[in-house]
């Protein structure tokens, strides 16, 4: 048995009918699970996993959108001690054949919506032993939910877990290859996160949250678990609405959210008809994250939604939340993310390896203990200083006299679109894949809904000429539609150096010049 008693177990018994989930069924009644429940039908599928035969330390993928499933799925993996893998469920079969098999993953459990998807590479995945299916009718040699829980009691599983590892996962982020890299992480500094937690104002009475963003995203995932941590309800929302949000907002009281730029600014465009039904007065906490936040967004949350409960982070997927900014801070500091907190500590590096001073810009370091363990199956690591306590994920920033942090550029190339990493790497070996280019760049350019879009310029080879509309339809089938360009553009060279190397950086400054930030 688990050394220490599992934290779901323990609300379950502490308060067996306080709502634990609330499943949103647009505007109908959905599904409404107490904490006695919830626990009850996490220990049936980790009663019908063990039967399947996972062992502790073993991976777990899961997949699908925003559901009471993949939350009884979570908790089951933790008390197996199984590292929880989120999977996009926006990916294609392609993408999702390489996480699960460079996960090292021995099960999946899917959405009936992407199960086809599955289905379709289930072949390429000889480490998979079992896929189990929620929501619909499983696939042939696929294991339905029902009957993987069927038959099993609510006992807790009788598995022995490190419960210093427990809860681990692995969230995959894209790195310098284009393929993206699991961000391992099987432990956390509990002191840490509850000084978060107190940051952010979230030990109140009462709390409800709400799924804005896709769990498979790490900031949405972190504060929906560590709502149960507290013992307070999620809302769950499917996939997000503006509309639904704001009456879910109202109806159950949320006090607290994460969400990303882009489906707060959604909100706010709302019609004003639309705006004038809602009731925010339950709100303690919005955070926002997930890509910068425009000064202008954040004066039309004001306005709109009420003052006092709108927080913006800075953090990755790799080193956890780094910065705070506060309500009352928002509009007194236009461009800043927050200071940090507890025992958190930022750095601004210069290019020669030494220390920026006050509003110096410079690559930002971190040091903090909620970094990652590193990343999955391959050599590419975090940057980091000589001491190695100190890491980077590549953005340039700097820090204000008062200590507060503006991020202002990135090193790497990554393009965050609505909240969501977007790898060029990834899109530009598509393009070259196509017999009329030559050579192709990839880079984000600024977008009012969006914060960036996917542009795509191209260089046709010598006596080739390239028809946009075909190498639309050539590219699209192959990427993820998030990932699809917005936009293309065709020149006859494109900028590198001497040496070969791509100057993005002189392609993407003609659409950002004028800006204050140039991401």
């Amino acid at each position: 048995m688990n050394a220490t008693p599992d934290v779901l177990a323990l609300h379950a018994q502490a308060q067996p009918d306080r709502t634990a989930v609330v499943v949103d069924a647009g505007g109908a009644r959905g599904e409404v699970v107490g904490f006695r429940e919830l626990n009850a039908r996490v220990n049936r599928l980790a009663h019908g996993l063990v039967a399947s035969g996972v062992q502790p330390g073993e991976r777990l993928v899961w997949c699908g959108p925003n559901s009471l499933e993949v939350l009884v799925t979570i908790h089951a993996a933790r008390k197996l001690g199984l590292v929880a893998v989120p999977l996009s469920y926006r990916f294609n079969p392609d993408e999702m054949a390489y996480v699960i098999d460079n996960s090292d993953a021995t099960t999946v459990v899917v959405d009936a919506e992407q199960a086809p998807l599955v289905a379709e590479v289930r072949d390429r995945l000889p480490k998979v032993r079992t896929v189990v299916v929620y929501g619909g009718e499983a696939p042939a040699g696929f294991a339905a939910w029902d009957d993987v829980c069927a038959g099993h009691g609510d006992a807790e599983p009788a598995v022995a877990v490190d419960a210093s590892v427990a809860g681990a996962a692995m969230i995959y982020t894209s790195g310098t290859t284009g393929r993206p890299k699991g961000a391992l992480r099987t432990s956390t500094d509990r002191d840490l996160v509850f000084a978060l937690l107190a940051e952010l104002n979230l030990l109140h009475e009462n709390p409800v949250h709400l799924t804005t963003g896709p769990l498979y995203h790490s900031g949405p995932l972190a504060f929906a678990s560590l709502a149960h941590t507290l013992g307070s309800p999620i809302v769950v929302l499917r996939k997000f609405d503006p509309v639904r949000w704001l009456a879910l907002v109202k109806e159950h009281r949320v006090t607290n959210t994460f969400s990303a730029p882009t489906q707060l600014k959604r909100i706010v465009s709302l019609p004003p008809e639309e705006l004038a039904k809602a009731d925010m007065s339950s709100m303690v906490c919005l955070i926002a994250n997930a890509a910068p936040v425009p000064y202008s967004l954040k004066q039309e949350i004001v306005e709109k939604l009420g003052d006092g409960f709108l927080y913006e982070v800075y953090g990755s997927t790799e080193l956890g939340v780094d910065t705070v900014l506060k309500p009352e801070d928002q509009l007194r500091k236009p461009g800043s993310c927050g200071k940090p907190y507890g025992g958190i500590q930022v750095r601004i590096v210069r290019d020669d390896g030494t220390v920026a001073g006050p509003n110096e810009p410079g690559e930002l370091f971190v040091r903090t203990t909620l970094a990652m363990d590193g990343y999955h199956r391959t050599d590419e690591q975090l940057t980091e200083l000589d001491d190695r306590e100190w890491k980077s994920v590549g953005d340039v920033a700097y820090v204000d006299e008062e200590g507060y942090v503006y991020i202002c550029d990135r090193k790497k190339d990554m393009i965050i679109s609505g909240g969501v990493n977007i790898y060029p790497a990834e899109i530009e070996a598509v393009l070259h894949a196509h017999p009329d280019v030559m050579d192709a760049a990839v880079f984000g350019v600024p977008d009012d809904e969006w914060g960036e879009r996917v542009h795509a310029v191209v260089q046709p080879k010598p006596g080739a000429t390239v028809d946009l509309d075909a190498l639309r339809a050539f590219v699209e089938p192959r990427l993820a539609r998030y990932k699809h360009p917005r936009s293309y553009e065709v020149r006859d060279t494109l900028p590198r150096t001497d040496s070969g190397k791509l100057l993005k950086r002189v392609l993407r400054d003609e659409h950002w010049q004028g800006r204050q930030r140039a991401i």
